[in-house]
């Protein structure tokens, strides 16, 4: 763990270091996943077959190749009534707080005479990626198929990694509770290029969202242009700015939240009290000789885990905005104040009772963030990944003498004269 102090003399290109450092996968993994998409579009399901063999370990005719809907309800009928209610009250609050995200259409007449506007449409289909290997996140797929539900998606296509043919009940249940279409036992870049380009058996979809390991994202990646994608997200991260006041083992927990995710996540703290800092460092140690997850979270704490000791916590936002982290705690007696002053955050969480994991389940905003610095130009999944825009323009003669004109000269100024035409053909008859 890097322990830095904004009044040493180094601090600036310390700090800058830690910016800059980009903790995604070492291995190149651009030219596998080439190959792997080049081979889904020349071979179609014998490709996903002999990839899914490889990788996955079993055989798709075998165990199968889809899970049909009878298969999620009985799952989600055989859960737990504590985890299903769970899920539900998670469900609920995800499609509340996304129904209010849905744009309005325009339709206006401007003083020129010109009608104006722009209609909001659903695309027809959606690809989900849910993860499978090092976990299995019922979670993330309501976070990704609800919102797509909600902007009016007719056509939900989950993917998700099946090792040796084994899928989480609790993915199936939230697969049914989320109203999912389709779910295929198959993941991985090759996964990614089935919804994209298609094949026998999988239709392509518009919009390909989800996280996934450094394949899936290199395959959204490359495979953006043929679809639409969400984001090409990286490890999880967690920024936490927190006083004295706070008890230093709850903040512990909240840094390893993040960490126990995998060995490149990031936690970092930022506290204007050193003795505090020291705290928050050993209740750390004691909170991952509990934990089950112990050796990924050990290993990315030590890894990557910083902390910043400020003089002031006026110091905070600039840092925090350098940063753009995914996720950032805010545990002060005026988290507002700070917030207003950051600009780059994925998701923030105000005050001492508002753990960032309470935001990954039930809280309601998506937990699908972008990461990576990212959050410097992105935002999170809303239900807007979904949708695209139609602009729409209706002339009468009057409007179009108002405004034509100026659009001739211009036509003609870039050397077009056909538009020039179509225009001026008007204007004079």
């Amino acid at each position: 763990m890097l322990r830095l102090s904004a009044k040493d003399p180094g601090f600036a290109e310390a700090f800058a270091r830690v910016v800059s450092d980009r903790r995604e996968s070492a291995v190149d993994v651009a030219a596998d996943v080439a190959a792997i998409l080049r081979d889904v579009r020349e071979r179609g399901d014998a490709a996903l077959a002999d990839l899914t063999a490889k990788f996955d370990g079993h055989d798709l005719d075998q165990t199968g190749w889809n899970v049909d809907a009878a298969t999620c309800k009985a799952a989600f009928d055989a859960l737990e009534p504590t985890l299903r209610a769970a899920l539900e009250l998670a469900a609920e609050r995800i499609r509340a707080y996304h129904a209010a995200q849905l744009p309005e259409n325009r339709d206006y007449t401007d003083a020129a005479g010109v009608r104006l506007g722009a209609t909001w449409n659903a695309v027809d289909a959606a690809g989900l990626y849910v993860p499978g290997g090092r976990a299995a996140y019922p979670s993330s797929l309501l976070m990704n198929a609800i919102p797509a539900k909600v902007a009016g998606v007719e056509r939900l296509v989950v993917v998700t990694p099946t090792p040796k043919g084994e899928v989480n009940p609790l993915v199936l249940a939230a697969a049914h509770l989320a109203g999912v279409d389709e779910v295929w036992r198959v993941g991985g870049a090759h996964a990614v290029g089935a919804l994209a380009y298609g094949t026998d058996r999988i239709a392509p979809v518009d919009v390909v969202t989800g996280p996934g390991n450094a394949w899936v994202a290199e395959a959204k990646r490359q495979l953006y242009g043929v679809v639409g994608i969400d984001m090409v997200a990286g490890p999880s991260e967690i920024l936490v700015i927190a006083d004295a006041k706070n008890e230093p083992r709850r903040i512990a927990a909240d840094l390893l939240s993040q960490a126990e995710h995998d060995p490149t996540s990031q936690s970092i703290l930022i506290t204007d009290d050193a003795a505090y800092a020291d705290a928050v460092a050993e209740a750390v140690e004691l909170e991952l000789a509990a934990l089950a997850t112990e050796k990924t979270a050990r290993e990315s704490w030590n890894v990557n885990g910083v902390i910043i000791d400020v003089a002031s916590f006026d110091e905070a936002p600039a840092l925090a905005n350098a940063l753009a982290a995914e996720h950032v705690e805010i545990a002060t007696d005026d988290p507002e104040s700070l917030m207003r002053r950051i600009r780059h955050a994925g998701s923030v969480f105000l005050g001492r009772m508002t753990p960032e994991a309470v935001g990954d389940y039930v809280a309601g905003p998506n937990h699908v963030l972008p990461t990576g610095r990212r959050a410097r130009f992105s935002s999170g999944l809303s239900v807007l990944d979904f949708m695209k825009r139609t602009s729409f323009i209706q002339l009468d003669a009057a409007a179009l003498e108002a405004i034509g004109p100026a659009a001739v000269a211009l036509a003609e100024a870039e050397g077009l004269p056909a538009h020039a035409r179509s225009i001026s053909v008007r204007l004079n008859s």
